[in-house]
C-alpha cells in the first residue's frame, strides 16, 4: 500500500486565481540546448513573455532496424523529456514518422513513457505505434 497521498486536483484548482500566461506548444527542434543553464534562461524568457511551455513536440525517426540507432534515438527522446520536465511542460508528443522494427521501438517508447510518468510528464506518441 502506497503511503503517497493521491492528489485532489479539484480542492487544488478550486481556489486557484487566474493568470495571464499563455500555454505555447514548443516544438523541440525550436531549442538550441537541453542544457540546464540555456533551459533555465530559455524558461525566464518565456516567463518574461507572459507565455508557458504546456507541450513539447519531438520529431522522431525509428527507420534503422538497429538497436544502437533506436537507443541513440530513444536517448535523444529522453533528453527532450528532461527539458520538458525542467520547463514545466505537462506533456511530451513525441511525432513518428516511420518505424522500422515495433518489436524494437515499442518498449523503449514504453520505457521512455514510464520515465517521463515518474517525472510528471505525460508521454503521447502520434504515428504508426500508440502506446
Amino acid at each position: 500500500m502506497s503511503t503517497t497521498p493521491t492528489p485532489n486536483v479539484e480542492r487544488a484548482v478550486e481556489g486557484c486565481q487566474p493568470t495571464n500566461v499563455e500555454p505555447v506548444s514548443l516544438a523541440a527542434d525550436a531549442l538550441d540546448s537541453t542544457a540546464p543553464e540555456y533551459l533555465r534562461d530559455f524558461k525566464r524568457e518565456l516567463t518574461d513573455e507572459g507565455l508557458h511551455a504546456a507541450d513539447l513536440r519531438v520529431d522522431a525517426c525509428f527507420d534503422e532496424d538497429c538497436s544502437l540507432a533506436t537507443q541513440e534515438e530513444i536517448d535523444r527522446v529522453r533528453g527532450y523529456v528532461r527539458a520538458a520536465t525542467f520547463l514545466g511542460a505537462a506533456r511530451v508528443t513525441v511525432e513518428l514518422d516511420a518505424v522500422a522494427d515495433e518489436g524494437k521501438v515499442r518498449p523503449a517508447l514504453e520505457a521512455c513513457a514510464e520515465r517521463a510518468r515518474r517525472d510528471g510528464v505525460t508521454l503521447t506518441v502520434d504515428g504508426p505505434i500508440s502506446l
